[in-house]
């Protein structure tokens, strides 16, 4: 089972906004950072330091496998 640290969500987050910054006045994120952004949070709230890839909705998978592809 492949597991997705907190420090790698966060490191894709900021890869993705890197690559494509906040917009507007309600500073919306670009879809992979927001894809990403629930699982970290939720990591953060229960004090988890990892998570099984399994739990992440395809969205939030296809983001971290770009971003560690890319890295």
């Amino acid at each position: 089972m492949l597991f997705i640290t907190i420090q790698d969500l966060e490191a894709a987050i900021n890869y993705w906004r890197s690559q494509s910054p906040a917009v507007g006045e309600e500073l919306h994120l670009c879809p992979e950072a927001a894809a990403l952004a629930k699982p970290y949070a939720l990591m953060i709230v229960q004090g988890a330091q990892r998570v099984p890839v399994e739990v992440l909705d395809e969205a939030a998978r296809l983001a971290i496998q770009n971003f560690l592809s890319n890295t």
